[in-house]
C-alpha cells in the first residue's frame, strides 16, 4: 500500500549540509508526495541550493523568509515550519514530517518508520535515533525512547489533528508528544534506525546557550521542580558536564523568576508532573 507523506523543513545557515540532506531524501525508496524547505533567512548559500535541488525536482518546493539578524530559539522554528505547512499543495497526506536540514540517512529510512506505524495503529509520533560522529564512529545521542527529536518528527495525520499541531514555544518537540501521549496515542523513537545529525546537538548555539535553552523549555513544559533538580544533578556527568547543569537550573529557576507563561494547558502540566512524580517513585512512566 503506498504511503503518503510530507516534509516540512524550516532550515537557516545550513550550506554545509544541506545538500546531504536533500540527497538523502531523493535517493529514498518511499519519497514524499511534496517537500516544502523553508529558508529562514539564511546568510550563506542555503537558499541557492534549494533552489537548484529544487529546479530538478518539481515536488520540493522553496521557500525563502527574510533575515531577522538572529537565530529564534523555539518559536522561530515553529514560525518558519507553519510559513511551510500553509504553502502545502497536496492534500490527503497519511503522515507529515517536520525534518531539519543538516541530516543523513539511509534510503529506506522512512520506509522502515512506516512499517513501524504499520504495526501499531497506537502509534502517533515517531522517528530515528540521533546520532552524531564521535572520531571513526556514530554515537548514539541519548534520550527516553518516548521522545522523538524535533530533528526528525513524523507525525501520523489522525494523531496530529489530535493534538492540535505544534506550540509556537521552546519545548514543543516535547509538548507535542506528551500531549499525545496524554491522549491516548504511543510516541518512540527508534535507535536502529540511524539519522547523522552532522551539527552535534547544541552546536548552533554552544553548550551554554543551549544548556540554558533547555532549562527554559523544561520550565515552560511544567516539568516538576524536584524532577527537573535531579535531572540537572544527573546532566553532571553528561556533556557538557557541569557548565551544562548549571545552565539548565539557570534557564528553569530564571523562568519563575521572570514570569514567563508556561504552558497554557493546565491538564498537560497536572498529566506531565503525574508522570514525573511516579518516574521518580520507581513506578511505570512514559520516562523509561
Amino acid at each position: 500500500m503506498k504511503t503518503n507523506y510530507v516534509i516540512i523543513s524550516p532550515v537557516r545557515d545550513e550550506a554545509e549540509y544541506i545538500g546531504q540532506t536533500i540527497e538523502s531524501v531523493v535517493a529514498q525508496t518511499v519519497r514524499p508526495m511534496e517537500w516544502v524547505i523553508v529558508n529562514d533567512g539564511s546568510t550563506d548559500r542555503t537558499g541557492a541550493i534549494i533552489d537548484e535541488y529544487a529546479k530538478a525536482n518539481p515536488w520540493i518546493k522553496a521557500i525563502h523568509r527574510t533575515n531577522r539578524g538572529f537565530r529564534k530559539a523555539g518559536g522561530g522554528v515553529i514560525e518558519a515550519f507553519y510559513e511551510g505547512y500553509a504553502a502545502l499543495s497536496r492534500n490527503g497526506w497519511d503522515y507529515v514530517v517536520k525534518l531539519d536540514g543538516d541530516l543523513s540517512f539511509e534510503r529506506n529510512y522512512f520506509e522502515r518508520c512506516f512499517e513501524k506505524f504499520n504495526e501499531n495503529s497506537k502509534l502517533g509520533i515517531a522517528g530515528g535515533g540521533i546520532y552524531h560522529q564521535a572520531g571513526v564512529h556514530l554515537e548514539l545521542e541519548e534520550q527516553p525512547l518516548y521522545h522523538v527529536r524535533g530533528a526528525t518528527k513524523i507525525y501520523k495525520s489522525d494523531c496530529w489533528q489530535a493534538i492540535g499541531g505544534l506550540i509556537k514555544a521552546p519545548g514543543w518537540d516535547v509538548l507535542d508528544e506528551l500531549k499525545a501521549n496524554m491522549l491516548g496515542w504511543e510516541t518512540r523513537s527508534f535507535p536502529e534506525m540511524q539519522v547523522h545529525h552532522h551539527r552535534y546537538t547544541g552546536g548552533a548555539d554552544g553548550g551554554w546557550r543551549d544548556s540554558i535553552k533547555d532549562g527554559r523549555s523544561d520550565y515552560i513544559c511544567g516539568y516538576h521542580p524536584l524532577f527537573q533538580f535531579l535531572k540537572c544533578v544527573r546532566n553532571v556527568v553528561r556533556k557538557p558536564y557541569l557548565i551544562g547543569s548549571i545552565g539548565l537550573f539557570y534557564g528553569f529557576v530564571s523562568g519563575y523568576a521572570k514570569g514567563i507563561p508556561q504552558v497554557d494547558d493546565k491538564e498537560l502540566i497536572n498529566y506531565v508532573r503525574h508522570q514525573q512524580l511516579r518516574k521518580l517513585t520507581f513506578r511505570s512512566t512514559i520516562w523509561k
